[in-house]
């Protein structure tokens, strides 16, 4: 079954171009330039994958990132922000606001087309092989690798994707110390093209939303980061 791409963009022919692409690709493609029907759409469907422009008319799309994020039923939808910003520190607050990845206009398709599968790569199970639930601080977090879900003192705690593969493997060898780009390649891989900095902001947030079992997650100067209870 073909994969939903939801699109939100102003520029009409970007939309155009992108669609063609991605249909030829073998996605489905949903695509919009307002962001009250986006929106309107989301209350009913669920794509696979939301490409989010940053400069949209009335609004902007870091806004309408933090609202999608901040809906349990939404949390955890992969977004790829689309920017004419450049520069890190727009870069950054895409991500901080929850965004997945970010590509930066004028782009090329193929890239895109590149981006998009790897993102969509991260959210699939492995074909063998089942992984066990994990109980950890006495049994107050529980990590459900198969169901894509944690628990924190019973309640379910909402994971943007990469948050979850953040956690999965700092928990995977407690103690263990990683590196920022042994983070990056395992949320990439060979197709990593994000900066380091990325890695900061995703522990960040993954911290404030284990609340009183934040300070597990340590940070090691200069190196990285381990999970020591």
């Amino acid at each position: 079954m073909a994969r939903t791409i939801a699109i939100l963009d102003d520029e009409e022919d970007i939309l155009k171009l992108v669609q063609t692409h991605l249909a030829k690709a073998g996605f489905r493609v949903e695509t919009f330039s307002r962001p009250e029907a986006f929106l309107k759409y989301l209350e009913r469907n669920r794509p696979d994958l939301i490409l989010l422009d940053l400069m949209l008319p009335g609004t902007d799309g870091l806004e309408i990132c933090r609202y999608l994020k901040s809906q349990p039923e939404k949390s955890n939808l992969p977004i790829i922000m689309l920017t004419a910003r450049s520069q890190e520190a727009d870069r950054v607050a895409g991500l901080e606001m929850g965004a997945d990845d970010y590509v930066t206009k004028p782009f090329s398709l193929r890239e895109l087309e590149a981006r998009i599968k790897a993102v969509l790569r991260r959210l699939e199970k492995p074909a063998t092989g089942e992984r066990a639930e994990k109980k950890l601080a006495a049994g107050k977090l529980i990590i459900n690798p198969e169901k894509h879900e944690v628990r924190l003192k019973g309640q379910p705690v909402e994971l943007s994707l990469s948050e979850f593969k953040i956690l999965e493997l700092l928990t995977s060898r407690p103690g263990r110390v990683f590196t920022r780009d042994q983070i990056l390649d395992h949320l990439w891989g060979q197709e990593k093209v994000v900066i380091p900095r990325t890695v900061d902001v995703h522990v960040r947030h993954l911290r404030e939303k284990l609340g009183p079992l934040a300070d597990l997650i340590k940070s090691v100067r200069g190196l990285g980061y381990k999970y020591e209870e």
